[in-house]
């Protein structure tokens, strides 16, 4: 079994001819079905297949901007359940953003964030307060609500002041660590909703628990966004921004910072790495990546209130950190695809079905185990058995391959020569007596 893993995995052209044949099947069958939710997740697990294979870097993002951008949109377009498609994926790309900026904290940095859907309530709230007439109720003059076109402004103003409280939220909590790190900031992300909630007195800025409404959808070109399928292209636009950054800042020198204070904080300060800089960096990383999902989210529901942004919200992104693998890029993204299309479309999709089957009496299924209240149960228990069995996380994190003898080479062109000649010596190479 091994030599045929080895064997698959050295073959370039037998992974190329297995992804094709994938490819091609399942996105005939989600075009010419009315709807398959099997084969929707067969398309989708193309991206995983070829994340397996043994292509270049390059190679890999030339064929998985193929896929995300033409095929999984033009195949899903073939029948009427296009805009369901789009919605969990819409949905998914969006939760991968934001798993995204919560590995930072947690993964990359080793910081236990309890809160981070705070900051995805306050990119909502920026541009939800701004794109209604709900900005003239605090501010004098009569400028509001913004159009849809500020919406692309919007997307950077919101990453940013979530990333400004990022910091506000890093600096009192700078000395704490571990499990009371985990309580303050649960402790803070529970404020920032009990703000939202109650911030209608004495001066209106977020209408409380009515929520905001006839939020702005984009706009661009005087075209508004306001389909799934007109959405996912933004979504899939900025993930890809997020997906680079990420990238880019796990190999760089605060990527490698932000794991030396993860692994030993001491070592890493004896080190010279500045640990109030680095973690408000992480912080601050983080929550913009949050945020700017947050305006997104705000944009695509039209409507806005503190109940989105519960605690729960914050557990599930960390699981779908922990259940990706923690630190790891590609489970991450793993992790958060997976939750949200199991709650999203798998589980409701089989719960569905069983409640056709009990109503055209083929089983009977008692009120108390109905499929609808059975949801959460059977969500709960694939998640125990992938922490038994997978306990490190689907994709665990694998640290990045040097070339040793290249360093070496380096190190040996650039060193001076350790032996120097004696001036008092004789050169004819006589033995000094």
């Amino acid at each position: 079994m091994d030599k045929i893993k080895q064997a698959f995995a050295q073959n370039s052209k037998m992974q190329a001819l297995i992804l094709v044949l994938l490819v091609l099947v399942s996105a005939l069958s989600v075009y010419t079905m009315a709807k398959s939710v099997i084969a929707f997740l067969f398309l989708l697990a193309s991206l995983l297949l070829l994340h397996y294979t043994s292509f270049t870097t390059k190679i890999k993002w030339i064929i998985g901007g193929v896929l995300v951008i033409l095929i999984i949109p033009f195949a899903s377009s073939g029948g009427p359940a296009y805009e369901s498609y789009m919605e969990v994926a819409t949905q998914s790309g969006i939760y991968i953003a934001m798993a995204l900026g919560l590995n930072i904290v947690v993964g990359f940095a080793g910081l236990l964030d309890l809160g981070f859907v705070a900051f995805f309530a306050i990119g909502a709230y920026t541009y939800g307060i701004f794109s209604t007439a709900q900005a003239n109720k605090f501010l004098s003059g009569d400028f509001f609500p913004l159009s849809g076109s500020t919406f692309w402004l919007f997307i950077f103003i919101g990453g940013f002041i979530a990333a400004l409280f990022g910091v506000l939220l890093g600096l009192p909590v700078l000395r704490v660590k571990g499990d009371y790190l985990a309580i303050v900031t649960l402790g803070f992300g529970e404020i920032v909703r009990i703000i939202f909630n109650n911030l209608e007195k004495p001066i209106n800025i977020t209408n409380g628990a009515k929520g905001i409404s006839s939020i702005k959808p984009p706009d661009l070109f005087g075209l508004e966004f306001t389909h799934p399928h007109e959405f996912y292209f933004i979504v899939i636009g900025i993930l890809a921004f997020v997906i680079f950054g990420v990238k880019r800042f796990e190999h760089s020198r605060i990527g490698r910072s932000w794991k030396a204070v993860r692994e030993n904080e001491i070592a890493a300060q004896s080190m010279g790495v500045p640990l109030i800089r680095t973690k408000l960096t992480a912080f601050a990383v983080g929550a913009s990546f949050s945020g700017m999902m947050g305006v997104v989210f705000a944009a695509k529901q039209t409507f806005i209130d503190p109940s989105s942004f519960t605690l729960l919200e914050s557990i599930t992104i960390l699981v779908m950190v922990v259940l990706g693998g923690m630190g790891s890029v590609p489970g991450v993204i793993l992790g958060a695809g997976l939750i949200t299309i199991l709650n999203l479309q798998v589980l409701t999709e089989f719960a569905n079905w069983l409640n056709q089957l009990t109503l055209q009496g083929v089983v009977h299924i008692p009120f108390a185990l109905s499929p609808a209240k059975m949801q959460r149960f059977i969500f709960g228990a694939i998640l125990i058995l992938f922490a038994v069995f997978r306990p490190n996380g689907l994709i665990s994190v694998k640290n990045r391959k040097v070339n040793e003898r290249l360093i070496q080479e380096r190190v040996s062109s650039t060193s001076t020569p350790s032996t120097s000649v004696n001036p008092i010596a004789p050169q004819s190479g006589g033995i000094v007596q």
